[in-house]
């Protein structure tokens, strides 16, 4: 080989080990900046997003179930179970359920199955919003074919949950359901009004009656669960576990036999009778018995209620009206008042008499006697007893319009009674203030204040509130406050104001109360089962449909423990042929509590 083609090989091998030796520092350099990329990318994810990561792997792998709060039990006077709850399966759904691919079809999938409108659970998930902590509530009350179906389609439907939870249940159907109430889901100004307590999307809350008034003791805590699942999103294995917390159980005073008695009561007579019966512990306050008629069952929402059956209840004629606490003219029975203020007042002592007449005539109007030919001489007791208008019509237009309405007020009429129920309507004590302002700047005249004393005209009042002045008779004198929640000393609970009236005036109204039984217009509140009894009837005009009827009364007479008072809208007839038998039968389960059909739960 010439020495100018060694040269030239030796020239290219050195630029051949040149160019190794140059690629190595850029490989070095690459391989740098892809391991140093890498660990930089391990070291962010471990320090800086170590815990969000580790969350998702957790979330992956668990799931945090809520298990709602277990109401407490509500009870009778006597331990008889009057709401409880019972074991429902329920669907849930995890909130980012919307954001898989398959959504649209998913969720009308489940809507199909669920009998539910694919609008309305797409408008539940929205409200919750794709960040929502905890399951969202789409079905109570599932059936075994709802289960059945939604379990086929388990991996399809991953993101659904079945779980069994308690719901409300009412052992008695419609029994008291206007004291106790019901439940429902909280609506969307419920929750925004309720959240700094701690109540979530689809909690169930009190909506009426002692479940609305008594929420905050009967409602409990949330619980929940922690479950491992697989891949499927198929629960595996439960992790730990925070029970629900049960709520208060609370004691009314309500007695479930006598309830039972008001509500057959007034279900039964004329095929049933529109309005309401009130039972009261004389001494104390405490309510034996509100019964409204017409009436539901409050299990109906414990499930979503259907347009149907929404216009079944309506059907009735608003079966959630309380007539309890509803006011309509209390006629008759509000000569008690008429009696007291005559007797308060001095001018009118015990022992007076006065004529009675067809009518007396006050300002060019003739105030008639209900039986159109008067009843001759009469005293406080006879005219009690046979309920004569021109006589209470002159004591009033005597005593004055302003004696009546003080009276009246004295005696609770025009004020809430305060029992622990939402809807308690005043009633009305008018005076001149009030009827000039309603009429055009005319004043109170006489006729008003005789239409006053015979419980007409613009008086109002709620058999509630008519209940408690009757207790003030019985009692001796004092107005008694109404309660529902039995105390454990009911002594320390009783709440009375003390009229004090004269002892004439409370013996004088007992007797004639006691005549209007013994042989005058409330022969009919007479019963072989029951102690001798006093009370006073009412039929007031309600045209243009017929008389409302009322009837109140006590017993025993000479000691009362019961005060049962019983309204009757647009009845017709009489207050003792109408509304005394339906204080009688209430009487008769109260006196004889072994005839009861109900059994302690």
């Amino acid at each position: 080989m010439s020495a100018k083609l060694k040269n030239k090989s030796q020239d290219s091998n050195n630029r051949t080990v040149g160019n190794q030796l140059q690629a190595i520092p850029i490989g070095m350099v690459i391989s740098l900046i892809l391991f140093g990329g890498i660990g930089w990318r391990l070291a962010f994810l471990q320090l800086q997003q170590g815990d969000l990561n580790q969350l998702k792997a957790e979330q992956n792998r668990t799931r945090l179930v809520p298990k709602p709060p277990v109401r407490g039990i509500i009870l009778d006077r006597n331990g008889k179970i009057l709401a409880t709850n019972r074991l429902s399966h329920s669907a849930y759904l995890w909130p980012k359920a919307q954001k898989q691919r398959n959504w649209l079809k998913n969720r009308n999938l489940i809507a199909e199955i669920l009998e539910i409108k694919p609008e309305d659970l797409q408008k539940r998930v929205e409200e919750a919003g794709y960040n929502y902590p905890s399951l969202i509530p789409i079905a109570r009350n599932l059936t075994p074919e709802k289960i059945t179906a939604l379990e086929e389609y388990r991996t399809q439907l991953k993101w659904v949950e079945i779980d069994v939870g308690k719901v409300r249940y009412y052992p008695h159907g419609k029994l008291a359901a206007h004291i106790i109430g019901y439940t429902g889901e909280l609506n969307q100004e419920e929750l925004q009004q309720r959240k700094t307590d701690g109540y979530r999307l689809g909690d169930v809350i009190g909506k009426m009656g002692v479940e609305s008034s008594y929420e905050s003791k009967l409602r409990g805590k949330w619980g929940g669960l922690k479950l491992g699942v697989n891949g499927a999103g198929r629960i595996v294995e439960l992790l730990g576990e925070k029970p629900a917390g049960v709520g208060e159980n609370i004691t009314l005073t309500i007695d479930a036999d006598v309830q039972r008695a008001a509500e057959q009561a007034l279900a039964t007579a004329k095929g049933g009778l529109k309005g309401g019966i009130v039972a009261l512990d004389p001494n104390n306050g405490a309510v034996l018995a509100m019964a409204s008629y017409p009436s539901f069952d409050p299990n109906i929402f414990s499930s979503p209620v259907t347009p149907q059956i929404w216009r079944e209840l309506q059907a009735q004629g608003n079966p959630f009206l309380n007539m309890t606490l509803r006011a309509f003219p209390p006629a008759s029975t509000f000569k008690i008042v008429t009696a007291t203020a005559g007797l308060e007042s001095g001018k009118y002592p015990p022992n007076t008499v006065l004529g009675t007449y067809p009518y007396i005539s006050v300002g060019g109007t003739r105030f008639r006697e209900w039986n159109k030919r008067g009843f001759g001489p009469m005293g406080y007791v006879s005219s009690l007893a046979w309920s004569s208008n021109t006589f209470y019509g002159q004591i009033g237009r005597g005593v004055g319009g302003e004696s009546l309405i003080e009276w009246a007020r004295k005696y609770g009429y025009g004020q809430p009674t305060g029992i622990e129920l939402k809807g308690e309507t005043r009633g009305l004590i008018a005076d001149d203030a009030w009827k000039r302002l309603n009429f055009k700047n005319w004043g109170w005249t006489a006729g008003d204040t005789v239409n006053m004393s015979i419980g007409q005209g613009f008086t109002t009042a709620t058999p509630l509130q008519v209940a408690v002045m009757f207790s003030a008779i019985a009692n001796n004198g004092y107005v008694v406050k109404p309660h529902l929640l039995q105390s454990e000393n009911e002594e320390k609970q009783t709440q009375r104001v003390n009229l004090n009236l004269k002892p004439k005036t409370i013996s004088t109204i007992k007797q004639g109360l006691r005549a209007v039984v013994d042989g005058g217009t409330g022969a009919r509140l007479n019963s072989p089962d029951t102690p001798p009894g006093a009370g006073k009837s009412g039929t007031a005009e309600a045209p243009p449909g017929d008389s409302h009827t009322w009837f109140g009364a006590y017993s025993p007479h000479d000691k009362p423990e019961i005060v049962v008072v019983a309204f009757a809208e647009h009845s017709g007839g009489g207050g003792g042929s109408v509304a005394a038998p339906l204080v009688r039968q209430v009487m008769e389960a109260y006196f004889n509590p072994g005839k009861s059909v109900i059994s302690k739960q």
